[in-house]
């Protein structure tokens, strides 16, 4: 079997094991330790089964997924996205293997080239990023291994906004993932990476009902992105152009970037991307306070957990 066809099976498989439904965080890195082991144990007993969560400045990623795969029994860990500027390729694929073998079927890495201004403030030159990314995974898969024998190739899943880096994705990984795109972008991407591959999206969501608070806090969410061409360059190609851009974003960008409202309308969200081509959405889950832990609000999704299981 050629690379594209073992990238298609691995997809498959792991899309069965990530589900439909699961949930992507950045708030566990700013809760102490026993905080986090507590906060995903109980979101493993209330039947979310996996947990996607970035890397930015605060834990290490590897580090991260380690924590959270020992304070629970069966939830599938993914780190969405480990930095490719942040460990050579012996290391990221060593430290894949240690998780795989520690806590097989449950780890699932996903990496990507980041952004300009964050891999600047680690001291390194952002440059050719499908070229570094090509390179990398290369490395990743001639890296020399001395521990114990894997019966199965570790599944990665590759961080992918445009057309290049998704066909990178199709022919070296089991799939790609998503990140602040809407329904519209997850159809772009099936038709690029054809249907074997996982297509995981992540889909900022926030339960409130009124418009003019739920807009103000989306705003404040996606004010970081206007400044990343990643994303604005990704959000044109879907119809979202630097006039929705303008004064904080409009509010179709709004609505576009973040499912507001009730239960509902979070699931009519889900079920666009689904129809688009999506095999698995994560929930990043807003909260008013935008370093918050948004315990009541996964507490009252999490019968979407079980969709399509």
């Amino acid at each position: 079997m050629n690379r594209e066809g073992q990238a298609a099976t691995a997809g498959r498989a792991l899309a069965e094991r990530l589900g439909r439904v699961g949930l992507w965080t950045r708030q566990l890195d700013l809760r102490p330790t026993g905080q986090v082991r507590e906060a995903v144990a109980e979101l493993e007993e209330l039947g979310w089964g996996s947990l996607w969560f970035w890397e930015v400045f605060g834990r290490e990623a590897l580090t991260s997924a380690a924590l959270l795969l020992a304070a629970t029994r069966r939830m599938v860990v993914a780190s969405g996205i480990a930095n490719v500027w942040a460990r050579d390729p012996v290391a990221m694929a060593a430290a894949q293997r240690t998780l795989t073998e520690a806590y097989p079927g449950r780890f699932v890495l996903g990496v990507g080239v980041s952004h300009g201004p964050i891999v600047d403030a680690r001291g390194h030159r952002y440059q050719r990023p499908l070229a570094k990314m090509r390179a990398y995974l290369e490395a990743m898969d001639t890296a020399p291994w001395q521990g114990p024998p894997l019966q199965d190739q570790p599944p990665r899943v590759l961080a992918a906004l445009g057309p290049r880096m998704l066909q990178l994705a199709a022919e070296r990984a089991a799939g790609a993932l998503l990140y602040n795109t809407p329904p519209e972008a997850t159809a772009t991407a099936r038709s690029v990476l054809g249907p074997g591959p996982l297509l995981a999206v992540e889909q900022a969501v926030l339960l409130e009902t009124d418009p003019a608070a739920a807009r103000r806090i989306c705003r404040e969410f996606i004010a970081f992105y206007l400044g990343l061409p990643n994303y604005t360059r990704a959000w044109e190609r879907a119809g979202l152009g630097p006039e929705e851009r303008a004064e904080g974003g409009s509010d179709r960008l709004v609505d576009a970037m973040v499912a507001w409202g009730g239960p509902e309308q979070v699931m009519e969200r889900v079920r666009a991307h689904l129809d688009a081509g999506a095999d698995h959405v994560c929930l990043q889950v807003l909260d008013p306070d935008p370093n918050g832990l948004p315990t009541a609000s996964w507490r009252a999704l999490a019968p979407m957990a079980l969709l399509g299981r």
